[in-house]
């Protein structure tokens, strides 16, 4: 089995959208104000909703007690499984199957090419699970189009799964307005009927209230670290460097290690680890802060937000980033691959990713994650992300048979490891989707192709990491995560699903084509200072007081 964790692009939302894959085919913001009412009953779709009256619309937690992991969660890491797991001894998560067999229409995002409808993987999974599912299997790439789209309209899918990438503008609003309130068959103690449900950690349930009721069923993510500015571990032992410890070692290695002659640079666009390093806090509603000051502020007021793109740009000015990294061409992970660029960012899944990847082909290759240094090239200052990033949601109005069947797949989905559940989503069925080597099991070309994105989108147990093939790679995963997360913070808005008013949704979209062109010399610092005064003009001091008096009602996520 493998990580419950994921490629790249370097704008947020591909990154987002990278990782939530990675993160379902291996293995943020309040909830809306309790002050609120429900969208059912005409009141506010904005706000959130935490703290007592969170707890009240929430699973009760109940822990799996399946597998206990060789490195249990430290730090808000994930978890870790080292060793091999007998599969000839896999526990039953789902010993009865849950769903009648009604049919169940899902829409998700999938990246790459789906498998046909009747599927091996897909009535497999059925006959296992007692359901009858019609995947309606999206273009990830342009999901948000037709989520839109669909969400707009009056012909819903009984089930959709909803990405927090997409959960801008009027699809934002649509969920409260389209999608059913859950309470009634999973609050409290109601989730005892889907154990692996209520196995899944509370703070992610919190992350599941929109419009003051429970809408989604939640993939968890580990709060630590994951993103990582990975190194050719092999390339530096052989040429004698060390790793740089500070912002000015690593642009005076940078320059060294760079050979454009030889078509080796040092990177490529390293904007999402300079924030971690110059410890900014994180996009979006995690990026509200209360500070020892008292003064509530958002990142892109705090000086640290021009300090991480000044650096950036002292590297691209340097001529170390790669030139396809300047233009935005081509993919940043296979120059890594290939040798032309030597340090890179990316997410967690790439570890093992690459390293399964480039194991036949060049066996000498090594992959590691430099631990995170502060600006001064001390201690890192690090912010948790959010304990979920991607739900599936039941449309309103649907029977009660069909959200009974729907629960029923997402509790199969969310099978912990060291399950037969768990290994039948992840792997399919043995000889037809994979064979065991020496114990570990090994997709063939169909499973492949088959066991992909799907299944793995509607639920998810607690975070982990498990790779039997490469067990040594869960291990330096779950240990990096481990070390940063001694350094995490959190904001003021973490844990909490907020949804901001309609009229600050365009509010901050500018910054990050500012920011990408910034860091490449085609904008000056007085541009970006300009956006900063626009966007308190222009509703940024507005959307603070809507924030303070949030913050007020409904307490600090930290």
């Amino acid at each position: 089995m493998t990580p419950n964790a994921a490629s790249s692009g370097l704008s947020r939302r591909s990154f987002l959208a990278s990782t939530a894959v990675a993160t379902a085919a291996v293995a943020g913001g309040m909830p809306l104000l309790t002050a609120c009412s429900d969208a059912e009953s005409g009141g506010s779709r904005e706000g959130a909703t935490s703290g007592k009256a969170a707890d009240k619309l929430i699973p009760t937690y109940v822990a799996s007690t399946f597998a206990q992991p060789d490195l249990p969660s430290k730090n808000g890491s994930a978890a870790g499984y080292t060793g091999k797991i007998d599969l000839a001894a896999l526990a039953t998560s789902v010993p009865d199957k849950l769903g009648t067999g009604a049919p169940l229409k899902i829409m998700s995002p999938f990246w790459g090419t789906p498998p046909k409808p009747d599927c091996a993987y897909y009535t497999a999974l059925d006959a296992a699970a007692g359901t009858k599912v019609t995947w309606q299997n999206q273009d990830g790439m342009t999901y948000g189009e037709k989520l839109g789209a669909v969400l707009a309209s009056s012909s819903i899918p009984d089930m959709v799964v909803v990405p927090s990438w997409e959960l801008v503008g009027k699809i934002a609003s649509a969920v409260t307005a389209k999608f059913m309130d859950l309470g009634p068959y999973l609050a409290g103690d109601k989730a005892r009927k889907y154990p692996n449900l209520a196995a899944i950690p509370s703070d992610a349930w919190r992350m599941s209230l929109f419009g003051g009721a429970l809408r989604g069923i939640p993939m968890p993510a580990a709060p630590a670290s994951s993103i990582v500015p990975y190194y050719r571990k092999d390339i530096f032992d052989k040429k004698g460097w060390s790793v740089p410890k500070s912002p000015d070692e690593f642009l005076g290695w940078a320059k060294e290690a760079t050979s454009a002659k030889a078509k080796v640079w040092a990177c490529g666009d390293m904007r999402w680890s300079a924030a971690a390093i110059f410890g900014l806090q994180p996009a979006g509603t995690l990026g509200w802060n209360i500070g020892d000051d008292g003064k509530l502020t958002y990142r892109i007021e705090h000086p640290e937000y021009l300090e991480h793109l000044e650096w950036v740009r002292k590297l691209f000015a340097a001529g170390v980033v790669h030139p396809d990294d300047k233009a935005i061409t081509g993919d940043p992970s296979q120059r890594f691959s290939s040798g032309q660029i030597l340090v890179y960012n990316n997410d967690m899944s790439s570890w093992y990713g690459k390293t399964a990847e480039q194991a036949q082909s060049n066996p000498d290759f090594q992959i590691e994650g430099m631990d995170y240094f502060g600006a001064d090239g001390g201690n890192p200052t690090l912010y948790a992300g959010p304990p979920a990033t991607i739900w599936s949601m039941i449309r309103k109005g649907a029977s009660k048979e069909t959200v009974e069947n729907a629960l029923a797949a997402a509790n199969f989905a969310a099978a912990p490891y060291g399950t037969k559940e768990r290994m039948f989503v992840e792997y399919g069925v043995e000889g037809t989707h994979y064979t065991v080597r020496g114990g570990v099991p090994v997709k063939n070309d169909r499973g492949i192709q088959e066991v992909n994105n799907a299944w793995v989108m509607l639920a998810a147990p607690a975070p982990y990491v498990a790779h039997p093939d490469l067990p040594e790679i869960a291990r330096k995963q779950v240990e990096w995560q481990q070390r940063q997360g001694a350094f995490v913070k959190k904001t003021s808005t973490y844990g909490m699903n907020i949804v901001e008013p309609t009229r600050y949704a365009t509010l901050s979209s500018q910054f990050e084509q500012l920011e990408i062109d910034f860091v490449r010399g085609n904008k000056k610092l007085s541009d970006i200072q300009q956006a900063i005064s626009t966007w308190k003009s222009s509703g940024g001091d507005k959307l603070r007081d809507w924030y303070k008096e949030l913050l007020d009602k409904n307490g600090s996520g930290n």
